[in-house]
């Protein structure tokens, strides 16, 4: 009986080891001290990522045992070796998911979250899964075109990923729905990759996600039905675009007329101008977006800005990276605006920083900015930093990595002057001996990079 206590004591103190330490034991210590530890730690271990090749027979024959000593997994990564290219799988790679897919069912009762990343899978081969756990997170890649009729058969599931990275030329592979009656999922947050054209069933997915709050979208040329589209958007908190230039426009149309609850908005790579003034102009969210980030080189201009500051008054984290047509006009503008609640401010090589270094002085009056990332604006001088230690008094985090004219020096004595620094990132050769005694002292995270790597 002692030694089943001393067992369950020493697995809790395993659980809250930190992960990794330079003067701390760590948890990946803890088996080098007996084969005992071996087993309680790895009884104790919650998550696991595995690195799997599909042509090695091998992963098929070890991994059961591997499973069985962690029988307390409630997360699992399998991802395979990123110098395989990911290609329309054989009948022998289909087998090894089949496979592996099978032992996963059959060994992890206590897993919830589920990440297979190894190849293309079909939606009939994740039936053992539906039967056998509950999972509430799910990340894969399908064969496309895809259905998504299959999501019912989890139950459970808050959390989706998926990534069509393959096509199949034999047609479109459907899956079966085993509840057809079904009418709400429980899907709190969804994540699409790579939705082609074709890829239709994805508007079976809308219909159905009425408790969504986050939804990610990356390569997309589709939405499906866009009034369909629309149901999901209702209670939304958070949206991350990516590459999705064709689209964009009708997301941003429809996110403008039915989202009332959005906190933070994402837009990469692909931007549309209309669809971004009408939504900086007739959304419905300008109370609650907290969080605007924009990485919109040809399709960002003054008048998206000057509508932002005109509508969003309760904006406290803008970041905009590399946004070539902007001018210090209207950033000046958003500095009026938002000085009394913007908390974060990224301007990341901006050229309006860059060909007006005094716009950060005006953005610097924004007493309660925290956060501060300045990179890559090239031209930027040390009287910025003059600027920041007298104006931003709350500032705890500074990025200044390849503002190329900034000097060590400068850089020394506004860490030393700083009142509530507690991150700096600048290159290696910009930080003294003396910063760096201070920043220690002071318990400043100092992120030095390599100088000669661009970042």
């Amino acid at each position: 009986m002692e030694e089943i206590l001393f067992d369950e004591i020493l697995q809790e103190i395993f659980t809250r080891l930190p992960s990794s330490s330079s003067s701390l034991p760590t948890f990946e210590s803890v088996p080098l001290v007996s084969k005992r530890w071996l087993r309680l730690y790895r009884a104790s271990k919650t998550s696991m990522s595995l690195r799997v090749n599909p042509h090695d027979s091998s992963v098929i024959t070890f991994l059961p045992s591997i499973l069985h000593n962690h029988p307390s997994l409630s997360s699992l990564w399998f991802v395979s070796d990123p110098k395989i290219p990911i290609l329309f799988p054989s009948a022998a790679e289909s087998n090894f998911n089949d496979h592996l897919i099978s032992i996963v069912s059959s060994r992890c009762f206590n897993l919830r979250k589920l990440c297979f990343l190894v190849n293309p899978l079909p939606p009939s081969s994740l039936l053992p899964l539906s039967t056998s756990l509950s999972l509430t997170s799910l990340s894969l890649k399908l064969l496309g075109p895809v259905s998504f009729n299959w999501v019912a058969s989890f139950p459970s599931l808050k959390d989706l990923s998926v990534d069509v990275c393959s096509r199949n030329s034999s047609g479109s592979l459907t899956g079966s729905n085993p509840n057809p009656e079904v009418v709400e999922l429980g899907l709190e947050s969804v994540s699409l990759t790579g939705i082609q054209s074709d890829d239709t069933g994805v508007t079976w997915l809308w219909r159905r996600c009425r408790k969504l709050k986050k939804l990610c979208l990356k390569s997309c040329e589709t939405i499906g039905e866009t009034e369909l589209f629309a149901l999901c958007l209702k209670n939304v908190e958070e949206i991350e675009l990516r590459t999705c230039r064709s689209i964009v426009d009708v997301v941003l149309l429809k996110v403008s007329e039915i989202c009332e609850s959005l906190n933070s908005l994402l837009i990469y790579d692909g931007g549309n101008k209309d669809g971004l003034v009408h939504f900086m102009n007739n959304s419905r969210c300008n109370d609650t977006l907290k969080t605007l980030d924009l990485r919109l080189p040809m399709d960002l201009m003054d008048e998206h800005l000057v509508s932002l500051a005109a509508s969003f008054k309760s904006l406290s984290a803008l970041r905009l990276t590399s946004c070539y047509f902007v001018t210090g006009h209207s950033l000046k503008i958003l500095a009026l605006s938002f000085c009394s609640s913007l908390e974060e401010l990224s301007l990341r090589s901006c050229d309006a920083v860059e060909r007006e270094p005094g716009v950060v002085s005006m953005l610097a009056s924004c007493s309660g900015l925290v956060e501060l990332d300045l990179r890559g604006c090239k031209n930027l001088t040390g009287s910025v930093l003059v600027s920041l230690n007298k104006s931003c008094v709350e500032l705890r985090s500074l990025d200044i990595a390849s503002c190329r004219l900034i000097q060590a020096g400068e850089v020394e004595a506004f860490v030393m002057k700083s009142q509530r620094l507690k991150k700096i990132v600048v290159e290696e050769n910009k930080i003294t001996e003396a910063a760096m005694r201070w920043a220690s002292s002071k318990l400043i995270d100092v992120v030095a990079l390599d100088s000669d790597v661009p970042w």
